[in-house]
């Protein structure tokens, strides 16, 4: 699975990394790398990031790899949403977008990708970011299932769809 993130989107969502980049813009922009490279040691997921030109440093390049996690900058005069729209038309349901821009989702989830939204993508990686600090393993009972003996039947079934979504999400 490849994780397709909208940087600032993601920033400005969380009370964490929004102070950040309150301080200063690229200190923000380093957390959220730290806390996704610590992510991607738990769960082994290729991730890219997506952040618009207009507040990249000068001189950078449009595309880097910082500690294992791909960083993309959009063109000059460009967005992130387009960016991340191009390639959720070249991978669709191999992804999943995170962003809260109701457009992206939209889109995103018209091609087949995975959507989780800024929020619960933050908890996930801040848990994350704990579980290797600590070096453990999440159990079943911090993802909050309980084992049940009621029966679920075709009435309660969700779509196709939904399922193959409501799947991507808890790989995560």
């Amino acid at each position: 699975m490849h994780i397709v993130i909208d940087g600032y989107n993601l920033i400005r969502q969380s009370s964490y990394f929004g102070a950040l980049d309150q301080q200063e813009l690229q200190a923000g922009r380093d957390a959220l790398v730290d806390a996704l490279a610590a992510y991607k040691r738990v769960k082994g997921f290729a991730i890219t990031v997506v952040f618009d030109a207009q507040s990249a440093p000068l001189g950078m390049p449009r595309r880097d790899r910082i500690k294992g996690i791909d960083v993309y900058y959009s063109r000059q005069g460009e967005l992130a949403d387009a960016v991340i729209k191009r390639m959720a038309d070249r991978e669709k349901d191999r992804m999943t977008v995170v962003s809260s821009d109701n457009e992206v989702i939209r889109y995103a989830a018209a091609k087949g990708a995975g959507i989780i939204s800024a929020d619960e993508f933050e908890k996930r990686i801040l848990m994350a970011r704990m579980m290797d600090i600590k070096g453990g393993d999440e159990s079943e009972a911090s993802m909050g299932w309980q084992p049940s003996t009621r029966k679920t039947g075709p009435s309660r079934r969700l779509s196709k769809r939904q399922r193959k979504m409501k799947q991507k999400i808890a790989k995560l």
